[in-house]
């Protein structure tokens, strides 16, 4: 049966001049961008499962059930009508919904299951599609892709826990990891007094036989109901890591509590909570005094998903706002058609492309790092620092711009608008908010100067392509030593360092009426990082065009 109209003739006016709903979105063959950048950066063996998926995950199913996880947000259930602890998360059915659709999907694991060229541009791809629709839901599929690196340090554990971490299977089920056909992998790291200065963590870990006990609190701690969760704890050796499951080994709920979960601005599908340890129990893995380092790549991989995952959101915001902007009209011209809106959205269009391109160029890094190409690895390295401040940190000012291109309706609830621009600035806080980062990009030039010798070669391949480029580039050249050598300049210098990276791929890779408009606006001394200011020849409705074919 044909879907029923509304009715738009109402006792007192009849509604027009409003745009009709989006409907059914095809993520991968309305975005250009994405499909040029599978391609160049090396998974065109995965295009078939891609077209696929973008048809799947782009259903307005998958958007009303998005709504719908984040209008009812989990609920603790920490104890039975009994009075005992069982340590519950209750979630919407639309939760579970979306979980299964990534899982099965494996978007958590595909880059682990299918090793080699494309692997982690594939997983940014894959990923990348379902964030434009629902980004709670990507947390623990974060978590548990961020976590394989850190448990094959420790092979005994990997044996273990790994094979449930690469399952396509959501088991939703409380109960014992060996009893279920899939995993999945949590994390809690900071702490009240400590924040992101994870040695001034408090909990202890005492050995108890094959394992340890650990006694402290965890002020967050994502995805509460996954099957375990890798933390730090001080052990007799030093700050370590540890995998703690929520049941023990004799098939008994592990001794920690949820004591509340955190009302957060955003993410509301996804429950985040405090905990406190009590005696739980846990595995050590990687040596003792060794836990910040067996838990980097943990971090490099979880920081990969924020800087793609803000990504998606400015491309999900752009679509929403060129539709608006197509269907209506103000003083007899469509938005869209307006010099001034045009600009806009021509500005906001290039952001867009710039962040996914950088993303799958780190993707392909991370692919080649991982075939054992130490040059790639360093690019890596510093590149997920690089692009995990900037694309984060310009998503929140970009879907703060795509609201107010709707006007008031952008505003209400019953827009996507305000999911989108609330779950913005989550990606630029988790896992390391903006001085932290840029402190890490300090710490990679001064710890390998090879590291900044990697990321110049990078930039010089697109020497000669542009003018506004080319004087950018001399100029951070010029000042690099400068600027490593004082973090109070970190924030100046990551900023450089991602936009001319941004502005080296376009000038390789994208039209020029793309490229010479991001030089131009980026590079020139006019920017002031307000969207809409481009030079008048540097907009194009075919800016809006190519990344918005809506």
């Amino acid at each position: 049966m044909p879907p029923r109209r509304p009715i738009a003739q109402l006792p007192t006016h009849e509604v027009a001049n409003t745009p009709p709903h989006l409907g059914d979105q095809d993520l991968w063959s309305q975005d250009i961008v994405l499909q040029e950048g599978v391609l160049r950066e090396g998974a065109a063996g995965s295009v078939a499962k891609l077209a696929q998926f973008g048809k799947d995950a782009g259903r307005a199913e998958v958007m009303e059930q998005a709504d719908e996880a984040n209008r009812h947000a989990p609920e603790l259930r920490a104890f039975d009508r009994y009075g005992m602890r069982i340590n519950e998360v209750r979630f919407h059915p639309s939760y579970h919904a979306l979980q299964d659709l990534a899982v099965s999907n494996g978007l958590s694991n595909h880059a682990w299951r299918n090793p080699g060229p494309g692997a982690h541009v594939t997983h940014a791809a894959l990923n990348y599609m379902l964030n434009q629709m629902e980004g709670g839901v990507m947390c623990p599929l974060a978590m548990s892709y961020a976590a394989v690196p850190a448990l094959r340090t420790t092979p005994d554990v990997a044996e273990d826990w790994v094979r449930g971490l690469l399952s396509q299977r959501y088991d939703r089920r409380d109960i014992p990891a060996s009893e279920k056909t899939g995993l999945q992998m949590g994390m809690f790291m900071t702490e009240k007094q400590g924040g992101s200065d994870v040695r001034a963590n408090s909990t202890q870990a005492v050995p108890d036989g094959a394992g340890y006990r650990l006694t402290g609190h965890k002020f967050f701690c994502s995805a509460p109901m996954s099957d375990a969760f890798l933390t730090l704890a001080y052990a007799p050796g030093g700050l370590s890591c540890f995998l703690v499951p929520r049941f023990t080994p004799d098939g008994a709920r592990n001794r920690f509590y949820l004591q509340r979960l955190k009302d957060k601005l955003g993410n509301r599908s996804n429950a985040s909570s405090e905990m406190e340890l009590q005696d739980t129990w846990g595995i050590l893995v990687g040596p003792e005094g060794r836990g910040v380092r067996t838990i980097i790549d943990m971090v490099q991989g979880t920081r990969f998903y924020c800087a793609f995952g803000s990504a998606a959101l400015m491309r999900q915001g752009l679509l929403q706002a060129v539709h608006h902007t197509r269907h209506r009209a103000a003083f007899q011209r469509r938005l869209i058609d307006q010099p001034l809106m045009q600009n806009v959205l021509a500005d906001l269009a290039l952001e867009t492309e710039a962040a996914l391109t950088l993303s799958l160029r780190l993707g392909r890094a991370i692919d080649e790092a991982e075939a054992g190409d130490a040059r790639a690895g360093k690019l890596a390295r510093i590149g997920t620092a690089i692009a995990k401040f900037w694309i984060c940190k310009r998503a929140i000012q970009h879907a703060a711009e795509t609201m107010e291109c709707h006007g008031g309706p952008g505003y209400i609830e019953e827009s996507p608008m305000p999911r989108l621009y609330r779950e913005a600035p989550v990606n630029s806080i988790w896992e390391g908010s903006g001085n932290v980062i840029c402190l890490d990009v300090l710490r990679a030039l001064h710890k390998d100067p090879e590291t900044g010798e990697v990321f110049l070669e990078e930039l010089f391949a697109a020497r000669g392509g542009n003018r506004d480029f080319d004087q950018a580039l001399a100029r951070l050249q010029q000042d690099l030593p400068s600027m490593v050598a004082n973090p109070a300049s970190a924030r100046h210098l990551s900023e450089q360092m991602a936009v001319l990276w941004q502005a080296s791929l376009l000038i390789r890779h994208a039209p020029s009426f793309v490229s010479d408009g991001f030089c131009s606006s980026r590079l020139g001394s006019r920017w002031s990082g307000v969207f809409g200011t481009l030079r008048g020849d540097a907009v194009s409705r075919a800016l809006v065009d190519r990344v918005a074919s809506v």
